[in-house]
This record gives structure tokens, sequence and C-alpha cells, in this order.
């Protein structure tokens, strides 16, 4: 936002080449916690209103390749979980459905395996831990 990148229902394929590469550069690091992945980027490209139909395609046909280099991945539910407006983050809650809609298609799409994790930060952490050291 600080550096002019229109963002949510307005992301242009010039901001979201922006998002992709700051994420795609993160898989070049031996070991990273990230809490964003190229999945998001692929989400608010196919549902972005600036961006054409074909450049949201072929974007996220690229990024699609990179998803197998995560070694973990967890899906953050929003069940349960307040909208809060962060200066940031768009707060229709219909558009906060649809991106996790979304996320949801483009892991089945790439038939991706994934934890759900959710509940109390204390759960959430206990149960990542598990994951990782299992």
């Amino acid at each position: 936002m600080d550096m002019g990148i229109p963002l949510n229902t307005d992301s242009t394929l010039k901001g979201q080449l922006v998002f992709a590469a700051e994420r795609a550069s993160e898989l070049l690091c031996d070991k990273i916690i990230t809490d964003r992945t190229v999945i998001d980027v692929m989400a608010f490209s196919a549902l972005s209103n600036s961006m054409s139909g074909n450049e949201s395609f072929h974007l996220n046909s690229a990024l699609g390749h990179l998803i197998d280099d995560y070694d973990y991945l967890f899906y953050v539910s929003p069940v349960g979980v307040k909208m809060e407006d962060n200066g940031v983050r768009e707060t229709d809650l219909r558009y906060r459905d649809n991106i996790n809609k979304k996320i949801l298609e483009i892991l089945d799409w790439r038939d991706v395996k994934y934890t759900t994790i959710q509940g109390t930060t204390e759960e959430r952490v206990k149960l990542v831990k598990s994951v990782i050291f299992s």
C-alpha cells in the first residue's frame, strides 16, 4: 500500500507481480516461515476487478508451479475469526469468504497436502509444532 500498489479488488497485474516476486523470493531461502504464499497471490489475482481473466490465468498458471516448493502448508480457517479493519485489509465479509473459497479451490486444484489450523493461538501453535516435529 505504501508503494502505491492497488490492493484487494483493485489489484493489478503489476501489483500482483510485485507480490508474486516477493513470495517467490522467499522460496529461495533454506528455512523460512511466512504467513503468505503464492497461493494468496493466486486467490487475490483471480478475484481482482482490475485484472483481465487472461492476466490472472497466466499469472496463476506460472505461480502454480511453485506451490510444491513449500515444505509445509497450513490453511488458516477464518471460521470464528472476527473481521478487523486494519486500514489495509478489505472488510467486506463476502469478499473474505470468496478469497477463502478461492484458496480452497486452488489447494484442491493442485491436490496440495495441507493442514487446517484454527482455534486459539495456543491451539494453533501446538498443532503447527506437532506437524513440523512429527
